[in-house]
């Protein structure tokens, strides 16, 4: 079927050779087409079986213990309300921004929710309140700045959310009570770089748990006395420490948080905020602990460890003093968004692996009976075919430990006979990690196109150390890249590939590392995909948000430095575009805060005038990344066209 479907697609006038001139400028809705041919005949219902899918993310238990999920029946997500297992997905907000945040009021009587919506991609979310049955929400924010992170106190009467309210730039903590009507009040002053954000109420409801956040590696943790403003850090250390998250225990004694404060990995620990008693809960597990939650009545703590990429859930009898064991779920993938219900005997959580869709999952606790809430549908296809990819590592340029450093890789490799050409899937972040969940595109680039898909997790990848993870920071931003020639080699030294046909992607920071390595390897390349890409550190650094600012010259480096505003420029794809020989396609959304519609414009611009191919799609409704429906469509329509067209 594979090669079938490429020989009828490469019959189309347009594959045979790059065209002479190029293709005409089109605007279409919202969405801008340069230099991008038609679909080839029968390209985009084939595809669209794929991108067709859709998943469901549990956002916690309503006091009348029904689920509220974020899921999608027409273009974006929404929020919906499920009764029971398998049961109607009751639609409940109708915008035409996608909604993916939401949360219950734990208050019985109201049966009231907020939720986040912004405008067009440009993360300037405002805070809305609802009451069921009510056909218009309240807003409680400004409805300009920043907000985000909202968390219900214990009695359902107030909110707390970060905001740039105050000033533009500052995140700062608020307070508000929805049915007072009266405006947020200040909790927390921000400041000083870093962003403030509220992470749980003590029992009482007179004290938040915040966290002073610079970094993926420096962060700060308070107990904040909201009748006398009073900050009290809990576990100071003289060290940088990375902090994930963090949970009051339910007696008001102590809380639980997530730190790599004494090792490598994010361990889950508690600390008695009295006596300063500390202890180590998950010392028996040498990976990275993501999330934590803990039941209203402090009987259990679930937990998350993210062990090579695969998640496990883990859970606690806090009472007891012991470890249960939940059931083993049938298929290895991704755990997140915990949260138990009101009288803690369930808990919620949301799964994808590579064959199944995300969907929401409660677990009875006393009978330990786990069961599918959602049954997210995958599109007209055979999930039966899905490939799932294996975890394999190649050795890169420099040693560790005596021997030669080994880079983490998952790879889907087709049925068919091979070679097969190659497509690279490089993550953003840098600080995140590649994941093998649901991702239905790379399905179709597998089993539909007969490309083999390699996702490394270079250098700066989160969940394999906080060593591993600060190897590119700054000056040795570039071995990043060098992992990249790496894995070039390593694709060669493999039977299984076509070396000649080997394309590479990313989006975001993965973006960045697309453009540099068609800079640095475009003679091993056939082409490359940006979406939302840093074409150029010194103008990124000082076009992006104000808010991001300073975390991302932590990562990057500030360019404001002289020897470093030389070294960033000098590593900038833009300033290195001549070396850029092979197509590209660029795609970004015109509202982007986090990198500008800017950086986009340089590159193409500056390739264009050096002769060379770069087709450009433009999003004027998106910022990072696209969110809708029918514009993810036409970016993975054209993605497909590109990677039929370079592999003839």
């Amino acid at each position: 079927m594979t090669r079938i479907f490429l020989l009828l697609l490469s019959a189309a006038p347009f594959l045979l050779a790059a065209p002479a001139a190029a293709l005409p400028r089109l605007e279409r809705g919202n969405l801008i087409f340069d230099n991008i041919p038609e679909a080839a005949p029968g390209l985009s219902e084939k595809l669209d079986a794929y991108l067709n899918a859709r998943q469901a993310t549990p956002l916690g238990f309503s006091p009348k213990g029904q689920l509220l999920i974020a899921t999608r029946f027409g273009e974006v997500d929404q929020l919906h309300l499920v009764e029971r297992p398998g049961g109607e997905r009751r639609q409940l907000t109708f915008q035409r921004e996608p909604i993916t945040q939401g949360a219950f009021s734990p208050d019985p009587g109201r049966s009231a929710y907020v939720y986040l919506k912004d405008v067009g991609g440009n993360e300037n979310a405002q805070l809305y309140y609802q009451h069921l049955g009510e056909p218009q929400p309240k807003l409680l924010s400004d409805g300009k700045s920043l907000n985000g992170g909202p968390v219900w106190s214990n009695s359902g009467r107030e909110v707390a959310f970060f905001s740039t309210a105050r000033d533009g730039v500052s995140y700062d903590i608020d307070v508000v009570e929805p049915e007072a009507g009266s405006l947020p009040r200040l909790a927390v002053t921000g400041g000083d770089g870093a962003n403030w954000y509220p992470l749980d109420w003590s029992p009482d409801d007179r004290k938040l748990l915040v966290l002073k956040y610079l970094s993926i590696s420096e962060a700060y943790l308070y107990v904040v006395d909201l009748y006398t403003g009073q900050r009290r850090e809990v576990d100071p250390t003289p060290a940088k420490v990375g902090i994930v998250g963090a949970r009051f225990s339910r007696d008001g004694q102590g809380v639980y948080l997530i730190s790599n404060r004494d090792g490598e990995f994010a361990q889950l620990r508690y600390v008695n905020l009295f006596t300063a008693e500390k202890t180590v809960i998950s010392g028996a597990i040498s990976w990275d602990i993501e999330e934590l939650t803990i039941s209203r009545d402090g009987h259990y703590l679930a937990y998350v460890s993210n062990e090579g990429g695969v998640d496990k859930l883990n859970l606690l009898d806090l009472k007891a003093h012991q470890d249960l064991i939940p059931p083993r779920l049938d298929a290895a993938g991704i755990i997140d968004s915990l949260s138990f219900d009101a009288e803690g005997n369930r808990l919620a959580f949301g799964f994808a692996a590579p064959n199944r869709p995300r969907d929401a999952y409660v677990l009875d606790i006393a009978s330990n009976h786990l069961e599918a809430w959602t049954h997210s549908e995958a599109g007209a296809v055979d999930t039966a075919k899905f490939v799932t990819p294996r975890l394999s590592h190649f050795p890169t340029f420099d040693r560790v430990d005596g021997r030669q450093r080994e880079i983490p890789v998952y790879v889907y490799e087709p049925t068919t006979p091979g070679p097969h050409p190659v497509l690279i899937a490089l993550h953003g972040g840098p600080e995140s990690q590649f994941r093998p969940g649901f991702d239905p595109w790379l399905e179709f680039v597998v089993n539909e196109l007969g490309f083999a898909v390699v996702a490394p997790n270079v250098r700066g990848s989160s969940g394999y150390g906080k060593s591993y993870l600060a190897l590119d920071n700054g000056k040795l931003r570039e071995d990043a890249v060098k992992d990249i020639g790496a894995l070039l080699v390593w694709l060669r030294l493999q039977s299984a590939y076509d070396a000649k046909h080997v394309v590479v992607s990313g989006a975001s920071y993965g973006g960045y590392l697309t453009l540099a390595t068609m800079v640095e390897f475009s003679d091993r390349l056939r082409g490359g995909v940006d979406l939302a890409g840093i074409a150029d550190f010194v103008s990124f650094l000082t076009n992006t948000a104000p808010y991001r600012q300073n975390q991302r010259r932590v990562e990057y480096g500030d360019e404001r430095d002289p020897d470093m505003r030389v070294f960033l420029r000098r590593i900038s794809p833009l300033t290195n575009a001549e070396r850029i020989s092979r197509p590209l396609l660029i795609v970004h959304g015109k509202n982007d805060p986090r990198v500008p519609l800017s950086e986009a414009e340089q590159i193409v611009n500056r390739v264009r005038a050096r002769g060379g191919e770069v087709w450009y799609l433009e999003a004027g409704d998106e910022g990072h990344g696209f969110r809708k429906k029918q514009n993810r469509d036409a970016y993975y329509r054209a993605f497909a066209q590109f990677l039929i067209k370079l592999s003839n």
